[in-house]
């Protein structure tokens, strides 16, 4: 494993093992339920670190309900799944997002049988999200396509023909058909001290541990990491969101003040079991490569709460993920969130 994986996973573990012996600040008393939804869309893209390859590209919408507003036939689910707490303040989220993976070289017409194939995935995701104040439990099910069928190849190519830059020539070699379902589950702890000083009340520290596991066809993983946040007003949330696989923040927001900021730095390790990006068609015989057992990655950035809207930011550098890919990937990822 190269050393900056081991130390991705050593910074993972250590925060898991040490934080979850610490003792939280106390937290402030229970608000009412939160009666406003929110609207995310979120954007990934390799043009941040001036790259064109692999996990190329991704798009993610999202409507996170006000909390306890479940329509009826959900709230019957809602109340016998175990990950949820009760007493809780609960919200169902559903979402559509799109990503893209491409080999190295697009230039190309012929198969590039030492990089990682083709790829899209088109999915549609509906799940709950649990806030008991200093800890955050999420299950979601994923449905979706991997294939033509999620046309990855015609948006990337639509995109890149409107900004001027040369189209994908291989997406005819990309991975077939398949149906796509994935099941996620996270938990989050929330370890918080904050401070204030002279002309900066309300400033804080936090470090925010968490584990997942994602089981399916697409992706088949299980992941620990944690998020450390300096700033201004940090019980509003959890951190940026991502889209997965990733080290997640939450998709809510619920600022204090009219304003607020906070830096972060994270890291993950993920041992995969199945990514079918890399691993190829589970039914079908197609393109693939030898993938790593482990990725790491690690992530910075920062966010901003302007009334009822925030802004992330955040630079993610994700190790080697298969047999043979020369360096490690960086990409850029942005969010919108607005309340209402």
């Amino acid at each position: 494993m190269p050393p900056l994986s081991r130390l991705c996973a050593c910074l993972s573990l250590s925060a898991v093992v040490a934080v979850g012996s610490a003792r939280a600040a106390e937290p402030p008393a229970d608000p009412p339920p939160d009666p406003r939804g929110v609207v995310t869309l979120q954007f990934d893209n390799d043009l941040f670190s001036g790259t064109d390859r692999h996990y190329t590209n991704g798009v993610r919408a999202s409507y996170l309900s006000p909390e306890h507003q479940f329509p009826e036939p959900l709230a019957e689910v809602i109340e016998h799944i175990p990950v949820i707490p009760d007493g809780a303040l609960a919200r169902w989220e559903v979402a559509i997002g799109q990503s893209m993976f491409t080999p190295e070289n697009t230039a190309t017409t012929r198969l590039v049988t030492d990089d990682r194939p083709y790829a899209g995935w088109l999915y549609l995701s509906l799940g709950a999200i649990a806030d008991s104040g200093d800890e955050l439990d999420m299950i979601a099910l994923d449905l979706g396509v991997v294939g033509p069928a999620a046309l990855a190849g015609e948006t990337q190519n639509w995109v890149h023909g409107w900004r001027g830059i040369a189209k994908a020539q291989g997406w005819d070699n990309q991975l077939h058909n398949e149906p796509g379902i994935n099941l996620r589950w996270e938990h989050q702890w929330r370890h918080l001290a904050q401070f204030s000083l002279d002309d900066a009340p309300g400033l804080g520290v936090d470090i925010i541990p968490r584990v997942g596991l994602s089981l399916g066809n697409v992706f088949t993983n299980a992941s620990a990491g944690a998020t450390v946040r300096f700033g201004d007003d940090l019980p509003t949330d959890y951190g940026a969101p991502r889209i997965r696989p990733s080290l997640p923040g939450s998709g809510f927001f619920r600022p204090t003040d009219d304003f607020s900021w906070y830096l972060f730095a994270g890291a993950e390790g993920r041992a995969v079991a199945r990514n079918i990006m890399l691993d190829g068609n589970t039914f079908r015989d197609s393109h693939s490569v030898d993938r790593e057992p482990f990725v790491a990655e690690a992530q910075a950035g920062l966010a901003l709460t302007i009334g009822r809207t925030r802004m992330t930011y955040t630079y993610v550098w994700r190790s080697r993920e298969f047999d043979g890919q020369d360096r490690p990937d960086q990409f850029g990822g942005v969010s919108l969130s607005v309340r209402f």
